[in-house]
């Protein structure tokens, strides 16, 4: 397992962060595990709606540095300018279960997520483990006020389950972070004496968090390796050179990465406690800072450890079979086989991936994990079976992998080793990437957005519009309105759509034909959506005394996974049309439908004559 810690001042991500990550080592090919902890990411307000619109510059960047080499995202927390990411080998996926996320904010007396933590605890082969990302209250005086927060953070995170509920509770803590801890006494020119004379072990019993591992009572039993690296703080942005400026502040060794292991039990009988319990080892490999790194005041630092369980879980909830090569389309079946006591839902399913995927969401397509005879495969432990369409194949030459996702534990449950498919590109593939070029334009109108629960990132498509910058002069005269989504209409099974929501939400229908004609007015809107060109492709029902429109080629049955809870949450619509129609199309209660799934037909919600995905 590999742990980063880098508070990054505000920066721009720098262009190459492989040293950081040890990826042009050997040592990569042994890593499992990799855990960043960043601080101060830039959280101003201007910035924190790009990221909300988009998946911020640096979760980008390591996601694109470290998926060729397999490694996948498989949890995020965010609080303001404290970032936790968690990576692993695509592999060890479905023996990754139990993912759970929490934050805490100690800045303004709890009020501002400046300052507090951030955490992502998971079971790891049936073994607890939690990564804390902490940053603590800054100066050489306030040592007193990092430990109270300290005590608030583990007091505070608590997580749901039958074991591990707190912090401490957990097998294995890695704690680490911007955790600002001071040298005492000694001056600065001193310290930087001992620096440049590489006497460092000079300024360790003097150093305030070694100083309270053994008097503070709750920092017993954390252990951190030999700090053999010059202070980390505070530099010249830009140099390697220590404060230059009028405060001239004292080098510290503030980043730092600890962990603990959990005592085991007293007192219990046999099979009173798990395994693990009294034979798990930690050992580390590296304990390092980067100097080579400057567009911060602080230098990262980056640790290696090598974690023995004394058991471990080898068997996936869900076992998936698959042929060697899908070179016809009747070959894409999947049987899978599903382990006693696994809890399956409706709204499973199965994505196909491209290797070098980034995360869970991140795939090419899906099948819905709904055999008919599913429960009682479930009970007699039988295969069950589901088949991709042709539709749903991408097509061409490439290397994939399929995944059983569980929406009940939000993770991946089964994996597949990587398989060839060889499917001839065809004309109507082409023609079809044409057509979705030329409503590109459109497409521009709507922003992938992150919904405020999900824990983790928003499909594939979120990269394609995250390279287009959200510059406002390409929205000029577009407000931001509730998407459809927000008024009752999805299935998705996530939290917000099965609340009952108002239905008395206005909204504005405005087909392709009519856009740019400032005059028309709503009735024929309404008239021309009613007219036999437009029944082809809406229908009108009747409910709760309100008219709502919905596709009659795209039934709201086929939803997407996409639309689990994770997308999106606003839709752009222009200023002067909006305006200016708004009481009288909330009379008359048009509701534009939208795509639910990827094989929806693209006429759903235009005009006959455009015939493109609204």
């Amino acid at each position: 397992i590999t742990v980063v810690t880098w508070n990054v001042g505000t920066a721009m991500p720098p262009n190459d962060v492989t040293s950081l990550l040890h990826l042009n080592t050997g040592e990569t090919n042994d890593v499992d595990m990799i855990a960043i902890g960043l601080q101060e990411v830039n959280s101003k307000i201007n910035k924190r709606l790009k990221d909300a619109l988009f998946t911020d510059q640096w979760s980008e960047l390591f996601m694109d540095v470290l998926s060729p080499f397999h490694f996948i995202l498989i949890s995020t927390v965010r609080m303001q300018g404290v970032i936790l990411l968690v990576f692993a080998k695509y592999y060890h996926l479905p023996f990754l279960q139990d993912i759970q996320t929490d934050c805490t904010r100690t800045g303004l007396g709890g009020y501002w997520g400046n300052k507090g933590g951030v955490s992502v605890r998971l079971s790891i082969f049936g073994h607890m483990v939690c990564f804390l990302n902490c940053h603590l209250p800054a100066h050489l005086e306030k040592a007193e006020q990092r430990k109270e927060d300290f005590a608030t953070i583990l007091h505070m995170q608590q997580f749901e389950g039958p074991v591990a509920n707190g912090i401490l509770d957990h097998d294995l803590v890695f704690w680490f972070g911007d955790l600002n801890f001071r040298i005492e006494s000694l001056d600065i020119c001193f310290v930087k004496y001992a620096i440049d004379s590489n006497v460092l072990s000079q300024l360790w019993e003097k150093d305030q968090l070694n100083i309270a591992k053994s008097t503070w009572p709750v920092l017993r039993g954390f252990q951190e390796g030999p700090l053999n690296f010059p202070p980390t703080f505070k530099f010249d942005v830009g140099t390697n050179k220590y404060d230059s400026s009028a405060k001239k502040r004292k080098p510290a060794w503030t980043d730092r990465i600890l962990w603990k292991i959990k005592p085991p039990s007293k007192g219990l009988g046999a099979g009173g406690h798990r395994p693990s319990q009294g034979v798990l080892s930690v050992s580390q490999l590296c304990y390092c800072s980067h100097m080579e790194y400057t567009v911060s005041d602080h230098k990262p630092v980056a640790a290696i450890f090598a974690v023995q369980f004394a058991s471990k879980v080898d068997k996936p909830l869900v076992e998936i079979y698959v042929a060697d090569e899908w070179s016809r389309p009747e070959q894409a079946v999947v049987r899978y086989k599903m382990a006693v006591g696994f809890h399956r839902s409706s709204w499973d399913w199965i994505g196909l991936y491209r290797v070098g995927f980034r995360h869970p969401k991140d795939y090419v397509s899906y099948v819905w994990a709904r055999s008919d005879d599913g429960e009682r495969c479930l009970e007699k432990q039988l295969c069950a079976q589901v088949m991709f369409s042709e539709e749903a194949l991408p097509k061409g030459n490439g290397e994939y992998i399929l995944g059983y996702y569980s929406n009940t534990s939000s993770s991946i449950a089964g994996v597949t080793e990587p398989f060839q498919i060889s499917l001839p590109r065809s004309e109507e593939g082409g023609s079809s990437t044409d057509s979705s070029g030329s409503s590109s334009e459109e497409d521009d109108s709507t922003l992938v957005l992150l919904a405020p629960k999900s824990r983790s990132p928003s499909p594939g498509k979120m990269k394609r519009h995250r390279s287009r910058s959200p510059s406002l002069a390409k929205f000029q005269g577009l407000i931001l309105r509730p998407s459809s989504r927000d008024r009752g209409t999805s299935r998705s099974p996530s939290p917000q759509s099965r609340r009952s929501l108002p239905r008395n939400i206005p909204t504005i229908h405005l087909p392709q034909e009519e856009l740019g004609h400032h005059g028309v007015k709503t009735k024929e809107l309404g008239q021309a959506a009613e007219s036999p060109e437009g029944s082809s492709f809406y229908q009108t029902v009747q409910e709760q005394g309100g008219l709502q429109r919905v596709s009659a080629d795209s039934p709201l049955a086929r939803a997407d996974p996409r639309n689990l809870g994770l997308l999106p949450a606003l839709r752009l619509e222009m200023i002067d049309q909006a305006l200016g129609r708004r009481q009288e199309s909330a009379g008359q209660g048009y509701y534009p439908c939208r795509k639910m799934s990827p094989t929806s037909p693209p006429g759903c919600g235009t005009s006959p004559k455009e015939g493109h995905s609204p």
